[in-house]
């Protein structure tokens, strides 16, 4: 019986050591892109959550870019405790957008991630630096009820333009189980960025071919950048082909006053 109580003990004591670990540390919000989906962040998700990070992946709707940043903000504005939000690709514009007044973000990461500014788009960034190859992969819009356009990338042309660096069944996968944005969506001015007001850290590809090098890096000096990481032949699915990198620079990004 004391044997029983002595193992018990241990365990309540290592459940409560792991809470408290768990609450010290600030949670990760990650918001995945275009044709991606949350099961994107699995590899960085599974490494966070090992560390003792509370991780909330969000679903974002890729519907128009004020609806999608609301949705996110209210996502934030329930969570408990520091928060970094973390973007990918469009997912960026996102994290951009939020309203972070009434939250308790603490810091940005941007993982192959858009960074407008005040009146930009990911059009109109786009056309500052037009050596990205998206368009010319992507399939006929698809007209929805309400007149929006949903936009796809076309299935024969997913891996070497999306994810030209994970193995090609994979990524076969990937896209068919793309989620579509909205053609206005990638051209819905931003409002006042939040990378004016927080620290920043930026991850990106040299292989990436929906946003340039030149482009990741324009934006990351432009937001004053903490650091900013060119991972060598990564394509634009980095936290994808390369999780461990990623969720290094988050995990800094958790450590930042």
């Amino acid at each position: 019986m004391n044997k029983w109580l002595s193992s018990s003990a241990m365990v309540v004591a290592l459940i409560v050591s792991q809470s408290a670990m768990a609450a010290s540390k600030p949670t990760i919000v990650l918001v995945h892109g275009a044709f991606a989906e949350s099961a994107s962040w699995d590899g960085v998700a599974a490494k966070l959550v090992k560390d003792g990070y509370p991780v909330v992946a969000v679903a974002n709707p890729l519907r128009g870019l004020k609806y999608d940043s609301d949705y996110v903000s209210a996502v934030l504005k329930s969570i408990d405790g520091p928060v970094v939000l973390v973007g990918h690709s469009y997912g960026g514009s996102v994290i951009t957008d939020v309203a972070i007044e009434g939250t308790n973000v603490k810091s940005l990461v941007f993982v192959a991630g858009l960074a407008p500014d005040n009146g930009e788009s990911a059009g109109s960034l786009g056309k500052k630096f037009p050596t990205g190859t998206l368009g010319d992969a992507l399939a006929p819009p698809v007209v929805q009820p309400d007149g929006k356009h949903d936009l796809y990338i076309l299935q024969s042309k997913f891996w070497k333009q999306f994810a030209a660096d994970v193995p090609e069944q994979q990524a076969e996968l990937m896209g068919a189980e793309q989620r579509p944005v909205t053609a206005e969506a990638l051209n819905d001015p931003s409002g006042d960025p939040s990378w004016h007001k927080l620290p920043s850290h930026f991850i990106y590809g040299t292989a990436d071919k929906n946003i340039p090098t030149d482009l990741h890096e324009f934006m990351a000096k432009r937001a004053g950048a903490k650091e900013t990481v060119g991972v060598k032949g990564a394509s634009h699915v980095v936290m994808i082909s390369h999780p461990d990198l990623v969720s290094a620079m988050i995990e800094r990004a958790a450590a930042d006053k």
